[in-house]
């Protein structure tokens, strides 16, 4: 087997269900202060927005480690990043749990998100530098992990929350994370070698002249759509448990509303992924963006418990593919020698978008008395994100996925 042969061989799937699994325990940390939400609130005796500050800071840390990390890949592999990661994940984690303040818990989830992102864009880049025919549905299945931890582990941690309390839950991420993470990241640390990316280098060349926008521009659009999906996106994913709080159905209703949610994503993700190397990422994340618009009209009349459940599956089945297809994009017209950055900058932008939204929509929430404003606001940014997207596709039009441009 020669280097060029190895894009999207038997060795690229197994290192891809190894990223997969990876990933579906290194995302843990930006979804179980979601489900802790409501008792963190009641804990501290603060309001909704002060109790959204854990998950702002959590997915500022995220943004920021997606860049920092992404780098870091890009100059030393992703093995070190992984490693390293679960070490601060798990330290950072179990001081967490001995957190005397909301403000305390903060910082330390700033910490956590940081160490997350190693399992997000940084592990999709990566894992992009091993396909080429098969690489939307490759990103896919990895960006996937991310929501198959917030579908299993809501539920697995609802026992513990219940009987042991928030704290307790804290103690048990920071053992799983590093006996899981530690061991399964060395088998990742064989780098690709650079004569098999130099065909789709080729081909992303090749894109970019014909893209209409400098590669920086592109990057900055890419980043500012980003913030206003994710903005949009944070809404539901974030605030459902403290909905079904509100409403009276309880957190236990409200984690599974969001593991109802995020599985609805990894089937969106998975044939979001076999549409992009048919169709390109640019159209892929254009239909996501308005079917995610669609999805958050209907909230807007729903507070029934069967009617939130059917939202909720409709939502993630509407965006789970958004995300991913940014890195798809991004891939399509950068160098592979830069997947890492230029991926994380854009993954950043994103999760910049949920830290704001999720922080947003608790302070409309506090300020309204209720959630339909903050719904509303998330569909206006929703509408930024299609019209900055429908901008990009007018002047690149990619036809065809990179492979068939090689």
């Amino acid at each position: 087997m020669t280097d060029a042969d190895i894009l999207d061989s038997r060795y690229a799937w197994t290192r891809l269900a190894i990223s997969l699994a990876i990933a579906t325990i290194g995302n843990v940390g930006m979804w179980a202060i979601i489900v802790i939400m409501p008792a963190v609130q009641a804990e501290f005796a603060i309001d909704r927005a002060d109790a959204s500050l854990p998950y702002t800071l959590t997915m500022v840390g995220f943004a920021l480690g997606n860049l920092v990390i992404g780098r870091i890949v890009d100059r030393f592999g992703i093995t070190l990043a992984l490693s390293a990661a679960a070490v601060l994940i798990a330290g950072s984690t179990a001081l967490a749990a001995l957190a005397p303040s909301v403000l305390i818990l903060s910082a330390l989830q700033f910490v956590i998100g940081f160490g997350t992102a190693a399992s997000f864009g940084p592990l999709i880049a990566d894992v992009s530098l091993w396909f080429l025919k098969r690489r939307g549905i490759a990103v896919a299945i990895t960006a996937s992990g991310n929501y198959l931890s917030g579908a299993f582990w809501p539920v697995i941690l609802s026992g513990v929350l219940a009987e042991q309390g928030w704290r307790a839950v804290y103690m048990v991420l920071a053992v799983v994370t590093v006996a899981t993470v530690l061991p399964l990241a060395m088998f990742l640390r064989r780098r690709v070698p650079m004569a098999a990316t130099e065909r789709a280098d080729a081909a992303s060349s090749l894109r970019a002249k014909a893209a209409g926008f400098p590669p920086r521009t592109l990057m900055l659009m890419l980043g500012l759509a980003g913030v206003g999906c994710c903005v949009a996106m944070s809404m539901p994913q974030v605030h459902i448990v403290s909905l079904c709080v509100d409403l009276g159905y309880g957190p236990a209703v409200g984690g599974q509303m969001l593991s109802l949610m995020l599985l609805g994503g990894v089937a969106s993700r998975l044939v979001s992924g076999l549409l992009a190397d048919r169709l390109g990422g640019v159209m892929t994340l254009l239909i996501g963006s308005a079917l995610q618009c669609l999805a958050l009209f209907l909230y807007l009349p729903s507070g029934g418990l069967v009617s939130l459940y059917m939202v909720s599956l409709i939502f993630g089945l509407a965006q789970g593919g958004i995300v991913p297809s940014y890195a798809l994009v991004v891939r399509e017209y950068m160098p592979s020698q830069e997947a890492g950055r230029r991926v994380g900058f854009v993954i950043m932008a994103t999760i910049l978008g949920m830290a704001l939204g999720g922080w947003m929509s608790g302070w409309i929430y506090d300020v309204t008395g209720g959630y339909h404003m903050a719904f509303i606001n998330g569909i206006v940014w929703n509408v930024l994100n299609i019209a900055i997207m429908v901008l990009i596709l007018m002047r690149t039009r990619p036809r065809k996925p990179v492979a068939m441009a090689a």
